[in-house]
């Protein structure tokens, strides 16, 4: 297996989830509803902030020197992108919460192939969903330099997943390898979904229908 294919592997096991974690119910179930151009950030803040968390505390725990400093690249990157938004919500006296059940299982991974393979690739496939929801979102507020602001992080996210791709094609030697790092990708995938999920059926909204 290569990163390309690794990619794809990903993307056709979990091609269910990730179409309905793109679709337009995404930002339903994350905002609870409240679909309004402060929550859509404050929701946006919450995420970026406890993805900087997860990458500062890999960063200070990895042992394994080139992921150690793609981790610390990306908390850089995870932290303009939380100061930005935060910015834009215009908002001095905000405070983030942090973990989440994604997050929450993130921080339990110790190998080095787990943590790229989940939290770079993983995450950021979800993440690219969510980016691109909430663009969408700001187009059709009219708002758009929100939605630059959006297809901003984007772009930046789609960077992190290449990063973690490349990361995994240096490290995985075996089929075993690869194998590993393909089960933790889907599984970050996979709670992200039962996350969405959870909290539509908790709203009476059917989860299963895409739009």
């Amino acid at each position: 297996m290569d990163a390309d294919t690794f990619r794809e592997a990903v993307e056709e096991a979990k091609g269910t989830e990730l179409d309905r974690l793109g679709s337009s119910k995404l930002l339903v179930a994350l905002t609870d509803a409240e679909l309004d151009r402060e929550s859509v950030l404050r929701v946006a803040a919450h995420s970026e902030h406890a993805a900087r968390e997860t990458f500062r505390r890999w960063a200070d725990s990895e042992d394994d020197a080139g992921a150690r400093e793609a981790f610390d690249r990306v908390r850089e990157q995870e932290a303009d992108h939380y100061e930005r938004v935060v910015a834009s919500l215009g908002d001095d006296d905000f405070d983030p919460s942090d973990g989440g059940p994604m997050h929450m299982y993130l921080r339990g991974l110790e190998d080095t192939a787990s943590r790229v393979a989940a939290g770079l690739v993983g995450r950021g496939l979800v993440s690219l969903r969510t980016h691109t929801q909430i663009v969408g979102f700001f187009v059709n507020e009219a708002d758009e330099r929100r939605a630059d602001l959006f297809r901003d992080l984007k772009r930046e996210t789609g960077e992190e997943v290449d990063l973690g791709l490349r990361l995994l094609e240096e490290r995985c030697e075996a089929d075993e390898d690869w194998e590993r790092a393909r089960a933790a990708a889907e599984y970050v995938i996979q709670i992200a979904y039962d996350d969405y999920a959870d909290s539509l059926e908790g709203m009476g909204v059917n989860p299963r229908s895409v739009c």
